[in-house]
């Protein structure tokens, strides 16, 4: 029984279609290997991607297809589209390192591609993607049973996040769509597409710029000028990197020959902070001048005991305390330097009751 939704086809156009039945095996085999190839290739290339889409045209959409322009083409060859895939990404400079990529892993039709994005159009926002025609090749995948993959065209759109939301936007509203809408909706929709783009532009700029700026950070904490570097998530992490509290923690493990357990040292940078840091030259003083108080707090600690475990945090904990108690912010401080680290508890409370009774004698508090 024929599909009463395939419209009548010339015999051409049936001919087609018949070797679009012929052939649907192999495009469904081609729209499981292509997503998967290039997901392989956006984890070697490092390419965070928002979503890759992918669909297979029905034989119904491509009888439509058929019957408007199907004497154009000489056979299913002649078809681009029938397997389709959208990439779509969070920045627009990162749909040109996916088309990279495309054009390593693929053999690219250029004469059929196209770059939508130079469309200069006041409304063209939704519409600015990059589409490539492919073909694998067969140094990228090959099957004997369907040697044909490795013929067959297929279609990739490369567009944002921003883009995508904004044809969708466009599709469901009709704008675009050849139906004619009253001129202060198309005007509203023109204004929020020009917003639109705006935005899309100010976020890859951003992030470049956050690129930057880090690796502005990376090289001063190397080249030693901490001073220069103010304080904050992007400048501690480099600061952590050249492993800072090291000679410290080690200094500490050899009063018990102990076991240097690794641990996230993050979590410290919101109590620098609250203490007052403003810069890692600063921290770099702290660890100067208060390792020795440090190491007392770390001898009355654990000196007379058998501890053969201790946490690499124990040297900016006790730096910090060593402060704490030097500026006198007494059992208040400490507690609320345990509360950070440890989550509020009462047996904070107690520690840091125990911290200042117990080193108010010790030689850095006199001096």
């Amino acid at each position: 029984m024929s599909d009463s939704r395939i419209p009548a086809l010339s015999p051409h156009c049936e001919e087609i279609l018949e070797q679009y039945r012929t052939f649907l095996p192999v495009f469904a085999k081609m729209e499981e290997v292509i997503p998967t190839k290039l997901k392989e290739f956006f984890v070697e290339s490092g390419i965070i991607v928002a979503a890759l889409e992918h669909r297979l045209k029905t034989e119904s959409s491509l009888a439509g297809k058929l019957q408007l322009k199907g004497e154009k083409y000489p056979d299913i060859f002649g078809l681009t589209d029938i397997v389709g895939l959208r990439v779509i990404t969070f920045y627009i400079d990162d749909v040109d390192k996916v088309a990279s990529v495309l054009e390593r892993l693929f053999e690219i039709d250029w004469e059929n591609s196209v770059d939508k994005r130079k469309a200069h159009e006041i409304d063209s926002f939704g519409y600015l993607s990059l589409h490539y025609i492919c073909r694998i090749p067969e140094s990228s995948y090959h099957d004997p049973d369907h040697p044909e993959i490795n013929r067959i065209r297929f279609e990739v759109q490369m567009r944002t996040v921003l883009q995508h939301a904004w044809a969708n936007m466009n599709h469901d509203t009709g704008y675009k769509s050849g139906v004619e809408i009253p001129q202060v909706y198309r005007r509203n929709l023109s204004r929020l597409a020009g917003m639109l783009e705006l935005v899309d532009d100010e976020f890859s700029r951003i992030r470049q710029e956050l690129s930057d700026y880090r690796r502005r950070i990376q090289n001063l904490v190397a080249s030693g000028n901490l001073s220069e570097v103010p304080l904050d998530g992007d400048s501690f992490r480099s600061f952590l990197a050249i492993r800072p509290f090291d000679a410290l923690t080690r200094r500490i493990a050899s009063l018990n020959q102990a076991e240097i357990q690794e641990v996230d040292l993050s979590r410290f940078l919101q109590v620098f902070t609250e203490m007052g840091f403003k810069t890692l030259g600063e921290l770099d003083s702290l660890v100067r001048e208060f390792s020795d108080a440090a190491y007392q707090i770390a001898c009355f600690q654990i000196g007379l005991t058998d501890i053969d475990i201790l946490s690499s945090s124990v040297a900016p904990q006790n730096l910090c305390t060593a402060y704490l108690l030097r500026k006198g912010a007494g059992k208040a401080g400490l507690r609320f330097m345990l509360d950070i680290l440890n989550g509020p508890s009462e047996s904070n409370d107690i520690l840091a009751d125990f911290l200042v009774e117990q080193t108010k004698d010790l030689p850095f508090m006199n001096q």
